[in-house]
């Protein structure tokens, strides 16, 4: 499969109008969430965390009169823990970075605008920040990852966001509960490995309605990409297109896929 010019991939993409190769630029800006400000709940939450790890606040630029505050933890060692990732990348950690697929998936969905009340579920959430920004538009929200931990950190970020039409669930995907149906499914960087691909699919079919849509971002480099897709366009109507996210390290070229139910 090719990404432009074969069955089911559409280069222009059918991914909210936006042309190809529209050129993003990444809105990291200072830190300016005093945790101070936190509701009392959120509060003991962040102090938990802090008391087990060096953590901070990126905030992440949206719109103009959108920012969201994502709780990270700062100093990978104390997750490593002593594993050197790049001889295991399957021991990195993969959920503590705030990566480039994500922020274009948060900007998308800004500029989706979804009707206020779209139930939307995202898989793999790790900091939660293409979530979020659906929450902020007014959609109703699931974050799902696999730690209790890493949920916790997306419960500090929601509440510094001022956000509270989110939840939170314990997904694991090769072991998934009954699950409601969503509107919208959403995942950023969740196609590291190969043997999570028919697991994914399978909770694509428990939890998309029959009438829903699922939107992917990862980097265009990811060589699972191509094989994920060939597996899923037997039954999902497939279209993508590329987004440049420029920083003062390189271009980030990230490819958003938009899948149908055929």
């Amino acid at each position: 499969m090719k990404l432009s010019g074969e069955r089911g991939i559409d280069p222009y993409g059918a991914c909210g109008g936006f042309a190809d190769s529209r050129l993003l630029r990444q809105h990291i800006l200072e830190n300016d969430m005093d945790p101070q400000t936190l509701p009392a709940e959120a509060q003991e939450l962040y102090q938990h965390i802090k008391e087990q790890y060096t953590v901070g606040f990126e905030s992440l630029k949206l719109a103009e009169d959108l920012h969201l505050h994502l709780l990270k933890i700062t100093d990978l060692e104390q997750v490593l823990a002593g594993k050197d990732p790049l001889k295991n990348p399957s021991e990195f950690p993969f959920w503590i970075r705030l990566w480039e697929a994500a922020i274009v998936l948060s900007r998308f969905m800004v500029n989706l605008s979804p009707a206020p009340g779209t139930t939307v579920l995202e898989l793999g959430a790790g900091l939660g920040a293409p979530g979020l920004a659906a929450a902020a538009q007014g959609c109703s929200v699931t974050l799902s990852d696999y730690e209790e931990m890493i949920l916790d950190f997306e419960r500090v970020s929601a509440a510094a966001s001022g956000l509270d039409n989110v939840r939170f669930e314990m997904l694991d995907w090769l072991n998934p509960p009954e699950m409601e149906r969503y509107d919208v499914i959403l995942g950023a960087e969740i196609l590291f490995r190969d043997e999570f691909f028919e697991p994914l699919l399978g909770i694509l079919r428990r939890a998309l309605k029959p009438d829903g849509v699922v939107y992917m971002a990862h980097d265009l480099k990811r060589k699972s990409m191509q094989p994920f897709l060939q597996k899923a366009e037997k039954e999902y109507t497939i279209s993508a297109s590329k987004r440049v996210l420029k920083s003062l390290e390189e271009d980030k070229e990230i490819l958003l896929t938009r899948l149908t139910p055929r």
